[in-house]
């Protein structure tokens, strides 16, 4: 297919891990919140349709969301002149990028649709919704709730998509017209279902696929790494699954991986079905105003060694086969990967051997895998 590359890398068989590492640091720098969010009550802000002057209220990221300055070369160069450790540090740091915040957990309340929370909304995010006085409600317990109106989930749903084509990408950057369910677990009750992009600012839990798919040779085990199109809206350039998605409102999680393969990856269906579900990995990430509470489950795919993935979507650039020694180093000394793509791999990794009892620090590493709410 024009525009994707593949290529084997790194046949050298070698010990798994290495000491050197480099990474690229995050920062989230606060901007000061205006007073009134300090000295008025959440009610003040929904009763009087107090709005930012701009979106500036939030947080700036200066994430590697938007950094891929890196090629393929310098992946394949990370296997170069490096020295045998055991450390799982560099894996404990990647785990660590999806589960900050902890310490701001106060700043948000609790959304609640039926008694039920269903998710978490920061304190200065409720500016935002304050003109929305016919959709969102403050109860006397500080918890945000909607409307006694919109009492059924089409009416929810509506409600939800109006707010957000009005606040419109300043507030939701990234809006993407893909609706996920907004329920208190997984397989429970649907309130309502929320535009995709805005998940995160109402700490809705968000479901998910991610697919490990790998190749067997000369009893080595090799995974296929795609590398994100720069045209992405989110983390352009960056190394990402063989096949990864967001599970969408009325879909089960083996649709998914079915309908995911063919369109990221042009897996046929008589390959993607024998995809074997393998476990979960889960986090909570507190950025700014955004709280993600996200479940991936995580697939396991065996393919032919004659098989070549094919993007079909234009959201991949091209693809690698890589040794999985050299993608573990790759998330272990570097930046490289999209955040939660390192947690299912670094699961992989456990699974398949390659990180071993006798590492120091793993059952402590295996545990943070799960760190978000796996319910």
């Amino acid at each position: 297919m024009s525009g994707v590359s593949y290529t084997i890398a790194g046949h050298g068989v070698r010990n798994f891990f290495s000491s050197s590492s480099s990474s690229i640091h995050r920062h989230n720098s606060p901007i000061t919140i205006p007073s009134i969010l300090k000295t008025r009550p959440l009610s003040f802000l929904l009763n009087h349709n107090y709005v930012p002057a701009s979106s500036s209220t939030a947080y700036v990221s200066n994430s590697i969301e938007n950094c891929s300055s890196f090629t393929w070369n310098d992946v394949f160069e990370v296997s170069q002149s490096r020295t045998s450790s055991s450390d799982l540090g560099g894996f404990v740091q990647k785990i660590g990028l999806c589960n900050r915040g902890s310490d701001k957990r106060s700043d948000f309340i609790p959304f609640v649709i039926e008694d039920q929370i269903v998710g978490y909304v920061h304190n200065g995010f409720v500016a935002h919704l304050s003109k929305f006085k016919d959709v969102f409600t403050i109860m006397k317990d500080n918890s945000l709730t909607l409307q006694s109106a919109l009492k059924t989930p089409e009416s929810r749903t509506e409600a939800l998509g109006n707010v957000v084509k009005c606040l419109g990408e300043e507030v939701f950057p990234g809006i993407r017209n893909e609706l996920y369910p907004v329920t208190s677990s997984y397989g429970g009750r649907v309130y309502f279902s929320l535009e995709r992009a805005a998940a995160p600012y109402f700490g809705i839990k968000v479901y998910g696929i991610h697919m490990s798919g790998y190749v067997e040779k000369d009893g080595e085990k090799y995974l296929w790494i795609g590398k994100r199109s720069e045209t992405k809206a989110t983390y352009p350039g960056m190394l990402d699954h063989l096949v990864a998605g967001g599970l969408p409102h009325g879909m089960s999680c083996a649709e998914n991986v079915v309908k995911e393969c063919e369109e990221e990856a042009g897996i046929p269906r008589s390959i993607s079905s024998r995809a074997i579900p393998v476990g979960v990995v889960s986090y909570m990430d507190i950025d700014g105003y955004r709280f993600k509470r996200d479940v991936l489950f995580c697939y396991d795919l065996k393919l032919p060694e004659s098989f070549i993935p094919h993007n079909q979507d234009g959201e991949v650039g091209s693809f690698k086969l890589l040794p999985a020694t050299l993608v573990g180093d790759v998330i272990r000394t570097t930046e490289f990967f999209k955040a939660n793509c390192n947690l299912v791999i670094i699961d992989f990794l456990f699974r398949h051997g390659y990180i071993k009892p006798e590492d120091d620090g793993y059952l402590k590493l295996l545990q943070s895998l799960r760190s978000g709410d796996c319910s």
